[in-house]
């Protein structure tokens, strides 16, 4: 009686024909490369919205969990302000958490929907009466602002650099500290940023800050805080992740969570 084949496993009996080899090896490939770990860039002191120390904060929850959406996990690395766009280019990093004012499309990158909004306002001691409509309105005043403003909001700041009254401060308890002491006349920061420096300077040494008034000098534009990705494919992923995070709820959640109040 002749002996019969040994019947071998149907996956390596698939693998036996060439189309079919090609098709499953292409599939584990995709497989294999459909989640990434994304090393991006976040700046290294921006509470609430990114707490180094925890990898934690606004900023990070919400760009994590949308990555994450589709399988993707967020690797932070952290810079200082003025090296975001820098590190980016180099291809230190595979996305930035914003461009700084430099449109980072030119050298390859892909920008995503806004995942937070920076709500910058001109803050100044209630019991200056200070008014602000115009760029002219600040002539004559020391302005003190976070590293890359004069790029956002060129009309409003450069003639205070030309005067030589501007300066950018990537360590933004200091804004508070100054403009309390008159350093200053003008902070230009995030709403919820200075008030996050504010109640932490509060808590931590007894500082009793004099009142301030916010203004609002120029209309709140989310695009400007857009995060870049150097993988189309992995924005569009972020980008249906934040919507599912926005229709969920968990968006608005994680605002609360944070400062007390619903997104912007």
């Amino acid at each position: 009686m002749a002996s019969r084949p040994l019947r071998r496993p149907l996956f390596h009996r698939l693998l036996a024909a060439p189309s079919a080899r090609a098709l499953l090896l292409s599939l584990a490939w995709l497989d294999a490369a459909g989640a990434a770990d994304v090393k991006m860039a976040f700046g290294e002191k921006i509470p609430p919205y990114c707490f180094p120390e925890t990898n934690s904060g606004i900023e990070l929850e919400v760009i994590g969990q949308a990555l994450a959406y589709r399988g993707h996990v967020l690797v932070p690395k952290y810079y200082s302000f003025v090296r975001i766009p820098m590190v980016f280019k180099a291809r230190e990093v595979d996305a930035a958490m914003t461009d700084l004012g430099e449109d980072l499309a030119a050298v390859g990158g892909h920008y995503g929907e806004p995942a937070v909004f920076y709500d910058n306002v001109l803050i100044s001691l209630k019991d200056r009466k200070l008014q602000f409509r115009k760029p002219e309105d600040l002539r004559g005043l020391n302005v003190i602002a976070f590293v890359g403003a004069i790029k956002r909001y060129p009309d409003w700041l450069d003639p205070v650099r030309q005067a030589g009254r501007y300066y950018e401060q990537n360590n933004q308890t200091l804004q508070v500290l100054t403009l309390d002491k008159g350093r200053y006349d003008v902070a230009l920061s995030d709403r919820n940023i200075f008030r996050y420096f504010t109640l932490q300077l509060q808590r931590e040494q007894a500082f009793v800050p004099k009142p301030t008034v916010e203004q609002r000098f120029v209309k709140l534009n989310p695009q400007d805080y857009r995060p870049v990705f150097r993988d189309k494919t992995i924005r569009d992923d972020f980008n249906a992740g934040l919507k599912q995070l926005k229709d969920s709820g968990r968006y608005a959640a994680i605002y609360q969570k944070y400062v007390g109040d619903p997104t912007p």
